[in-house]
């Protein structure tokens, strides 16, 4: 099994949630058109709790798995690196097994918590999802460790394709016996996805198992670990990333229920609540498009910096914090700009019968740059194996959402903006405490400002340009009609645009390297002219 680098290995990852987000980006507004706007705040609700569960159950072992073994590969010891990642399985099967059972048990309970009691038929029917999808990760997590990517791509893909099919047609079929029927077919596709690529996954190890070893290996040199050690090694990692990534995402859940509840103190009716909260939910399905990205940058990055980490190459592990930030911005600023610059038109396209959540995009944007800087520094702290104080600052930052969500939902003019305000903040306390603690550890000098000073700038001229073509474009067809095709037509050519732009302004302003330019597809550099080409160093 080849091991492929860092850029390769993020563009693969990159590559595959892009699809996979594009597949989810066209199965929403259909869902929405079945089980409306109501159910669609069920549904948001009920992933809520999924994700919140999955995450717990899931991303913790996985990342944990994918750390060990990437660091006992480092080490040539490959016999403990599969025995680690068999330990790891097999716990995190047994953890799936006990938390599905649980979701089954208290479904009804965690639907009124969330202040959605429609939601527990869906909840319920989502218990063996948890049991597959935690056989996917552990797999997952030991390839990345490895050092290939491409079974956790094509996996991802596959799962997501089964996934938007049967979701649609469960939905359609159970939506006629009520919202909660409908919703609850809506995660049958979830259960058969996760199926699909538990198979995929084990026929792609079983033709996989063996390492290649070079010549001048020698088992006398491997310092060998007991079962119990690797164990301790196994829970010692997992533990904190557990917390850390479930602490991440505890946001979600926490909006579920405190939105709700407040929204309702506010003096919103029931539905209107649940039609409000499915704001919060359509903005959280379109920046997690780039989201993506940045969590294919963090699978990428955690192994090769761990790598180094276990090697004590300090010089590597420094150029791989430089290498992640630097690519973050690359990705989260021209995103944040064009999603701002352009909600209206995309929720045009895609949801436009949630049309009026768009402004709260030009918000969600921002706090998109702040949630992806978080996640980048998050997996620098856990590769050097500083897991618990990152783990730490994220729960100041939930506790602190938690407070301002409390206060000022609750206020009728503000209402559901007070959750945005309250991830702003529980984004930015673990931020700053973040950025110190990993210049303090590693004795590294950088400038988070500095380094994205460039892609900024460029992402604002990408802004302007997109706007003006866009405003162009509209302008155009009006005397044609203002139909679905026509909005299309111009939203497609002002992103395809802004992605031109932004990569011509990032080499104008001295923003990116030949050595960038090498992890580009031949595809893309044959677009930019010589001109452009010879200016970059």
């Amino acid at each position: 099994m080849k091991t492929q680098s860092t850029t390769k290995g993020f563009a693969i990852l990159s590559a595959a949630g892009m699809a996979v987000k594009m597949l989810s980006l066209l199965y929403v507004p259909f869902l929405q058109i079945i089980i409306g706007g109501e159910g669609y705040g069920v549904y948001a609700s009920t992933y809520a709790v999924f994700a919140f569960v999955y995450i717990i159950t899931n991303s913790g072992l996985s990342s944990a798995i994918s750390k060990i073994v990437s660091e006992l590969i480092a080490l040539e010891n490959y016999k403990d690196a599969v025995k680690a990642f068999k330990m790891a399985r097999f716990l995190m099967i047994m953890i799936g097994t006990f938390m599905a059972v649980l979701l089954v048990l208290l479904a009804r309970p965690l639907a009124n918590v969330t202040n959605y009691p429609k939601a527990y038929l869906a909840i319920m029917s989502l218990a063996p999802a948890i049991v597959l999808t935690s056989v996917a990760s552990a797999y997952r997590g030991y390839f990345q460790g490895r050092g290939n990517m491409k079974p956790t791509a094509v996996s991802q893909i596959l799962e997501q394709i089964a996934n938007l099919i049967f979701s649609l047609i469960f939905a359609a079929l159970l939506m006629k016996y009520g919202v909660e029927a409908g919703c609850a077919g809506a995660t049958v596709g979830t259960t058969i996805g996760a199926l699909v690529s538990v198979i995929y996954l084990i026929r792609f190890y079983s033709r996989n198992k063996v390492f290649k070893v070079s010549k001048t290996y020698s088992k006398e040199k491997i310092i060998r670990y007991s079962n119990k050690e690797l164990f301790r090694k196994v829970i010692y990692y997992a533990t904190p990333l557990t917390v850390a990534w479930g602490a991440q995402n505890a946001g979600n859940l926490i909006d579920a229920g405190n939105t709700k509840g407040r929204l309702l103190a506010a003096g919103f009716s029931d539905e209107e609540g649940s039609t409000r909260f499915g704001y919060l939910g359509t903005n959280q399905v379109l920046i997690g498009v780039p989201i993506t990205l940045v969590s294919a940058l963090c699978t990428a990055v955690l192994p090769s910096i761990s790598k180094a980490a276990a090697l004590d190459n300090k010089e590597d592990v420094h150029s791989g914090v430089e290498y992640a930030f630097k690519a973050c911005f690359f990705i989260a600023l021209p995103s944040a700009v064009g999603l701002a610059v352009l909600s209206q038109p995309i929720f045009n396209l895609l949801f436009s019968k949630n049309l009026a959540a768009a402004y709260l995009m030009k918000y969600y944007a921002f706090i998109m740059i702040l949630m992806a800087i978080v996640q980048i520094q998050t997996t620098i702290l856990q590769s050097i194996g500083k897991l618990y104080i990152s783990t730490f600052y994220i729960i100041i930052g939930i506790f602190a959402k938690i407070f301002i969500n409390y206060i000022l939902i609750a206020i009728p003019s503000i209402n559901i903006l007070g959750a945005v305000v309250g991830s702003l903040v529980g984004f930015l306390i673990p931020l700053f405490l973040n950025n110190y603690f990993i210049k303090k550890s590693l004795g590294i000098k950088y400038n988070l400002i500095k380094l994205g000073v460039k892609p900024f700038i460029a992402s604002v001229f990408m802004g302007l340009v997109v706007y003006l073509v866009n405003f162009d474009f509209n302008y155009m067809f009006s005397f044609l009609g203002s139909g679905y095709k026509t909005r299309a037509i111009s939203t497609f050519v002002s992103i395809g645009t802004g992605g031109l732009v932004y990569l011509y302004a990032l080499i104008l302003v001295g923003g990116i390297t030949k050595k960038d330019l090498n992890s580009l597809p031949n595809k893309i550099l044959k677009m930019i002219p010589k001109k452009l080409l010879d200016r970059v160093r």
